[in-house]
């Protein structure tokens, strides 16, 4: 019972929860962006908060009409009125820095990736489209992502977030994703990964990741896309380096 109680505390949350409340756990270095910058601009928010609040406090407790029946009259205050100007304009500059610095990061394109895949959202399904890989007809490893029917699940397979198909990569690689619709618009989301990329029909856009650690992480389309947008669910599992070759050759054979 301990050592199941350990596993659970230390497993890393690549998935959605019940009345979960905070972050997936990262699996790159952009959403280890992303939540370090939101504990940042918390911390900066609780001292506002806190400062705001006392100075509230302390106007109710102090200039209360019992206490202060006649009031004074204060028309100017230089001093409160040049702090009140300079400190509202650093903490955005602290702010500022760390987010300009993370959405340029995220908007880098890698120039020499090591795998190119390409996502084709469908009304309601996925098609994934190895380019780095030809079949034996000299045509690019290619396909269709399904979602699993409640029926159809095993178990410890989640509910509307399980595929027949997941689309398997290699740990610690440079990894293009392309993505664009075949219909209408959609969007291919995998919070664990922090990345979230529309895709407009007529258009082709790209993202980079690195995925750090193996695991298996679940995203959904986070475009509404039709009645079934919520039954096209997205699933990426990283592997060892070395078993990336095994494994893209038995998930088409």
């Amino acid at each position: 019972m301990k050592l199941e109680w350990l596993f659970l505390t230390i497993a890393p949350c690549d998935a959605a929860e019940p009345w979960q409340l905070g972050f997936q756990d990262a699996a790159t270095p952009m959403m280890q962006g992303i939540i370090d910058l939101h504990h940042d601009t918390f911390f900066f928010l609780i001292l506002i908060f806190v400062f705001v609040s006392r100075i509230l406090v302390r106007a109710l407790w102090h200039f209360h009409y019992k206490k202060n029946p006649i009031p004074q009259r204060i028309v100017h205050g230089t001093t409160i009125e040049i702090l009140r100007t300079i400190f509202p304009s650093i903490i955005p500059m602290f702010i500022a820095i760390p987010s300009f610095a993370l959405l340029y990061s995220m908007d880098e394109v890698v120039v020499d990736p090591a795998i190119t895949i390409k996502a084709i959202g469908h009304q309601w399904y996925r098609t994934y489209e190895y380019s780095d890989y030809n079949s034996s007809d000299e045509q690019s490893l290619t396909f269709d992502s399904y979602t699993i029917p409640e029926d159809d699940l095993e178990l410890g397979q989640s509910r509307l977030l399980e595929v027949d198909n997941r689309v398997v990569v290699p740990a610690k690689t440079h990894i293009r994703i392309i993505v664009t619709p075949a219909d209408v618009p959609h969007s291919w989301a995998v919070p664990s990964l922090g990345v979230k990329c529309d895709a407009v029909p007529g258009r082709l856009n790209q993202i980079s990741i690195s995925v750090q650690r193996e695991g298996v992480y679940y995203g959904q389309c986070s475009e509404i896309c039709g009645t079934n947008h919520a039954f096209t669910p997205i699933v990426v599992e990283a592997v060892p380096t070395k078993d990336y070759g095994s494994r893209v050759f038995n998930q088409f054979h």
